[in-house]
């Protein structure tokens, strides 16, 4: 069985594939269908971006999965309604925002509004294949309880790196060409790829439980 885990980072995407749960390699792609397009016999692939957006309120998946992170909750964004991203500037977003929800859109949600369009049209067009999964919920779901420290400390590194190992998940020192990218980014995509196999074993749980449901499909946060 092999699934994918990927991760948004500056310079595109960075992807972990497991074989029957274990690495198999890392790659960097410019763009989620490189991912996709070299994908062939992944049965899943996770996903650090949302999928899914309502159309008139907030996701209740972040709000959930933000409650169950203690400090490491800042890292989960509340996912505005799907009329804000159709806009094609800031100023307009953030004014429709608050007209829908009575709150404002913040720029950090904005700058990723690129990757989850696309994200979201190749969930449109092809179901059951992409899971939206949050890096610090699968770790959080490893340890059992929020981890203490960021992921970007040296601390939250190591501690990140001993979950993946508990798990069968062993990321080796070489990794390639993927080696560039961050290596918190390397451990997050690895993290949803965890996600992704429980996903296709059918061992993963959702925030929420059932999921909501917008047009294309469920919405929820998978760990």
């Amino acid at each position: 069985m092999r699934v994918i885990g990927v991760d948004a980072y500056p310079l595109g995407w960075v992807a972990v594939e497991l074989r029957d749960g274990a690495f198999l390699r890392a790659m960097l792609a410019s763009s989620l269908y490189e991912v996709v397009t070299a994908s062939s016999g992944a049965t899943v692939i996770g996903v650090d971006i949302p999928l899914g957006m309502l159309p008139d309120r907030w996701r209740a998946a972040d709000t959930l999965a933000a409650d169950t992170l203690g400090p490491r909750r800042s890292s989960v964004f509340r996912v505005p309604p799907r009329p804000v991203w159709e806009q094609t500037d800031f100023a307009r977003a953030n004014r429709l925002c608050r007209e829908i929800t009575g709150q404002g859109l913040s720029r950090q949600s904005w700058a990723l509004r690129p990757k989850l369009l696309e994200a979201n049209t190749i969930w449109e067009r092809h179901p059951g294949l992409l899971f939206e999964a949050h890096p610090e919920v699968s770790f959080r779901a490893m340890a059992g309880a929020p981890l203490a420290y960021p992921k970007k400390s040296w601390a939250g590194h190591v501690k990140r790196r001993g979950l993946l190992a508990r798990q069968g998940i062993v990321v080796p020192d070489e990794i390639g060409p993927a080696g560039q990218a961050p290596p918190d980014d390397v451990l997050d995509a690895a993290a949803v790829a965890w996600t992704a196999h429980r996903v296709a074993t059918k061992a993963a749980a959702s925030h929420p439980d059932p999921p909501e449901q917008a047009a294309a499909g469920p919405v929820a946060i998978w760990y």
